[in-house]
């Protein structure tokens, strides 16, 4: 008999359940025939402090809901809009517990989970990567050299606190007064699909938003047949995180059907159609989404795959990320791929980890997965891209500036011949930062010269470095 050797961590197959929506005193009586229908997960969902009192009941005491008014008055990017599903997920067994609760944390956060010293990282923007400067046309972001981005509309069935693109996506908070797209659906869809057609050079495309599952499939299946009609096109990939927030979508009998309609196309013109969802902690794996996720790949999607998002208090532990995995893995055959570093929004400065704490999970969830569910790890450099944590050019942790390099222009910077030799940064919260980096940040003058001033001091760090090692 092999003799067990202790682990870091020790892999248990863990059987899904989902929970029960009985104990929350607004959904005593809601059957089973109602929770799995759609369309009642849409029209109740939590849209404001009212409606989540009358799910609660007295489940939760009066602080949270103070908290959670001011947070919506003073920081929230996003407004609240969480599916019955979600909120099914997170513990309610005491309002300490309910504020500790992963799931909570990024869905519904309240003003304490903000930090106060740096709410928000000086170098912090609503569109933080840039996506609307590499439009090809409206909603088309042409940012990689094979690869774009559709954003076809700007709503979701629900809304995430970190989401990325804040500046667009969801209704106006008193923080942020949220973009418009000008142009009509219609309009903007066949302007992508012709500008795909007259550019050969791209094979891939994420239709995306927003969220797909908040567009009539009959709109979202036109605009896909009109895609494979494309003959560059080879990968589509489906950007729907109403797979885990709401399953009983993609489980509608005329979803379901067209999504098989879709993928036998596919299949038949050679292009390959995953599905990705953004899933952040194992609680919100349940036997619903599992069933959601094996019933695309029945119809013959190709793959179902998972972008989440690394948050501290969410996912920051190892045992979190293989728990999670895990549970995609084996229980709902949905395949690990991406963690991506919470990106530099506004008030999010508590969720974000610093890029050494990045590295560190990498290395610690190395092993347990299969090679090709083990998810890499990544950090989407503003004006570069995705680039694995470990593919940094240089680091600077005193003041938490990594610098890093393209190997390819965007639109953006077409004639500009330094674009492959430039650095460029990403930046730790600086609450991470050691008190001398801290004191630093604490003296910057206007965002120019403190820029400069960061060049220098990295360029400074750099060249010391390379005399030490010569």
């Amino acid at each position: 008999m092999t003799p067990q050797v202790e682990q870091p961590y020790l892999y248990a197959r863990r059987e899904l359940v989902e929970p029960d929506w009985t104990r929350f005193p607004g959904w005593r009586s809601v059957t089973v025939e109602q929770w799995e229908d759609a369309q009642w997960q849409r029209v109740n969902c939590v849209k404001n402090i009212k409606q989540l009192r009358e799910v609660m009941g007295d489940l939760l005491d009066e602080r949270f809901y103070a908290d959670l008014e001011r947070d919506q008055a003073e920081r929230a990017t996003m407004s609240m809009l969480v599916p019955p599903q979600m909120i099914n997920t997170m513990d309610v067994s005491s309002t300490a517990a309910f504020y500790a609760d992963p799931v909570r944390l990024y869905m519904l956060p309240v003003f304490s989970d903000r930090r106060t010293d740096w709410p928000s990282h000086p170098h912090a923007t609503r569109d933080s990567l840039h996506e609307h400067d590499m439009w090809a046309v409206e909603g088309l972001t042409h940012r990689y050299p094979t690869k774009v981005l559709a954003e076809m509309l700007p709503t979701c069935p629900q809304y995430c606190g970190h989401c990325t693109r804040m500046d667009l996506v969801g209704n106006s908070t008193p923080q942020v007064l949220k973009l418009k797209l000008a142009g009509k659906p219609v309009d903007r869809y066949a302007a992508m699909l012709d500008y795909l057609q007259h550019t050969p050079s791209v094979r891939d495309v994420v239709v995306s938003g927003g969220d797909v599952a908040n567009m009539p499939w009959k709109n979202l299946e036109g605009f896909l047949d009109n895609l494979l009609r494309v003959e560059n096109i080879r990968d589509i990939r489906l950007a729907t995180k109403a797979l885990m927030g709401l399953p009983q979508h993609w489980l509608q009998p005329d979803v379901v059907e067209g999504v098989g309609r879709i993928a036998t196309k596919a299949r038949e013109r050679g292009v390959s159609l995953a599905i990705h969802t953004h899933v952040n902690s194992a609680a919100s794996v349940t036997p619903l989404v599992a069933r959601a996720a094996r019933t695309m790949l029945e119809v013959g999607v190709r793959d179902v795959r998972n972008q989440g998002v690394l948050m501290r208090g969410v996912n920051d532990t190892s045992d979190q990320l293989l728990d999670l995995c895990f549970a995609l893995q084996d229980e709902a055959m949905i395949t690990p791929y991406y963690f991506y570093m919470c990106d530099m929004i506004p008030f999010s400065e508590h969720w974000r980890l610093a890029l050494h704490e990045a590295q560190h999970l990498q290395h610690a969830i190395m092993g347990y997965l299969p090679g090709f569910a083990t998810p890499r790890i990544v950090c989407d450099v503003p004006f570069v891209g995705k680039r694995w944590v470990h593919q940094v050019e240089s680091y600077d942790r005193e003041v938490g500036m990594s610098f890093w390099r393209k190997n390819y222009r965007t639109s953006i910077e077409a004639a500009d011949t330094e674009a492959l030799s430039r650095d460029y940064v990403y930046y730790d919260p600086i609450y991470t930062l050691p008190e001398a980096g801290q004191q630093w940040w604490a003296g910057r003058g206007d965002a120019e010269a403190e820029y400069a001033r960061a060049m220098t001091h990295a360029a400074a760090s750099r060249e010391a470095a390379a005399l030490a090692v010569s």
